[in-house]
């Protein structure tokens, strides 16, 4: 990962004007970098400004801002004010059915923190920035069709043509840029449903004020085949999401389909999550109203097509969110297609370098919000999770210079997410043979540890420095 732009001339690509579709948080911390650096930028919004609504209640999983992210806010000089709406969550507080929570530290100190955030919030502060930046902003303005030979978007309000010299095609992971491209460009498009969906929940404030759960932490009630998640606000509330099959031929697999309205939902929520159904008295409500949301991940081997169009964030790479870093790889596209333009390259070049730097980490975390379901779903409330737990932090003291967590890798710092995903499977093996049919960490041979560790685990780079 390169490191501030901020210096770069680049002055033959400030000539290019740039047309963005999508005000979500990639295209407008993008607008903002751009405008901020000399670019004409128009952002093209299908939606009503969302600061003058209330958008998408119902509908957004809360968000997990990390290191990544924050880098990202810093190069638009957003970080200070970002933080100030933000709460830290230090780690993990799992609830297993009929057995005490636990609290399992996301770093290896305090100072090791993921940061909770309202994406509505977040939107609006982005927007702000990049209109105090020159950016223009323009609303309910979806992409209806793109002549690419003519460079030409056509509008669906009142069939406006508007040109263009860069697009960029920030607009979701339902892109009508994406889908318009691909008409034209075969973009090696492969999609994978989740056969869950999710439904947002609201566990108010308490009445006197504060939190009716540990502020500190992400909540997790895992349940096998299903959970709950809670992330904190600013205001006392949480965010709660459940996961749960969408539907399923299976009698004793509770899904969406099967549930139906809040009457029936409501009996089985009590039941499977009673400690959190008593901190939701407007469950019925939140479950009547709120959508069921879908989940996918979704690859492309191209991302830009005619020398001038390019995908950013979820038009380019929708991946599943129980990694947490969906936003934060969005806002380092918005980086790292800054940093390619200002290089002052053609832009044909930029857009290829572009790609070639962020599609393989995208890959990367992709498969990793993957695999992280099945650990926060299952594997945290098990004996076995709990050992690996503990040989990897004993690991991580006794051999910092080799051994890092995965998700300390992911989250703490900026290593490239397709390293951070190689070495994590290296350390995986090793976590996994250590502690096979061992019941205690008194049993595992540590001898044996230390010297596959040498043998098996790469020295870190020089460079690599987690977030202190």
């Amino acid at each position: 990962m390169q490191g501030d732009f901020s210096d770069m001339a680049g002055e033959g690509a400030r000539r290019v004007s740039v047309t963005i579709a999508g005000a979500g948080l990639a295209g407008s911390l993008l607008a903002c970098l751009l405008a901020q650096r000399g670019y004409k930028v128009q952002v093209l919004e299908r939606r009503g400004d969302p600061r003058r609504s209330a958008g998408t209640a119902g509908r957004s999983i809360n968000l997990a801002l990390a290191e990544r992210g924050r880098y990202a806010l810093r190069q638009a000089g957003l970080e200070e004010q970002v933080m100030e709406i933000a709460l830290p969550m230090r780690g993990r507080q799992v609830h297993p059915l009929g057995r005490p929570s636990e609290f399992h530290a996301y770093g290896l100190s305090d100072s090791e923190a993921i940061w909770s955030l309202q994406r509505a919030r977040l939107n609006g502060l982005l927007l702000d920035a990049a209109e105090r930046a020159g950016a223009q902003l323009r609303f309910d303005a979806a992409v209806a069709d793109i002549d690419f030979t003519a460079r030409s978007i056509t509008l669906e309000q009142g069939g406006e043509r508007l040109g263009y010299e860069l697009l960029v095609g920030a607009d979701g992971a339902d892109s009508a840029v994406r889908k318009a491209l691909g008409k034209q460009v075969d973009l090696g498009q492969a999609c994978q449903y989740q056969e869950h969906g999710y439904k947002e929940l609201e566990i108010p404030a308490a009445e006197a004020g504060g939190f009716r759960l540990n502020s500190d932490a992400l909540h997790i009630w895992p349940r096998g085949g299903h959970m709950c998640i809670a992330l904190p606000n600013i205001d006392g509330s949480f965010t709660a999401t459940l996961f749960l099959h969408l539907q399923s031929d299976q009698a004793d697999t509770p899904n969406f389909a099967a549930l139906g309205k809040a009457a029936d939902a409501q009996r089985w929520f009590a039941a499977a999550f009673p400690e959190l159904y008593a901190l939701m008295p407007d469950f019925a409500d939140d479950y009547d109203t709120h959508p069921v949301g879908m989940l996918g991940t979704l690859s492309l081997k191209q991302w830009h097509g005619f020398g001038n169009v390019v995908l950013l964030g979820d038009a380019a790479h929708p991946m599943v969110p129980f990694h947490g870093q969906g936003m934060n790889c969005a806002l380092e596209d918005a980086v790292a297609l800054t940093r390619h333009l200002l290089e002052g390259t053609s832009l044909p070049a930029a857009l290829a370098a572009y790609q070639a730097e962020c599609q393989p980490n995208a890959g990367a975390i992709q498969a990793m919000a993957l695999e992280n379901y099945t650990e926060m779903s299952q594997r945290v409330s098990s004996a076995e999770f709990a050992l690996e737990r503990q040989l990897s932090s004993w690991l991580e003291q006794r051999y910092p210079e080799r051994f890092v967590s995965r998700y300390r890798m992911v989250t703490f710092s900026r290593m490239p997410y397709l390293i951070a995903f190689e070495r994590g499977k290296l350390q995986s093996d090793l976590l996994r043979q250590a502690t096979q049919g061992r019941r205690s960490f008194e049993e595992i041979d540590l001898a044996w540890v230390a010297e596959h560790v040498r043998e098996r685990i790469p020295r870190l780079p020089a460079t690599f420095n987690p977030t202190p």
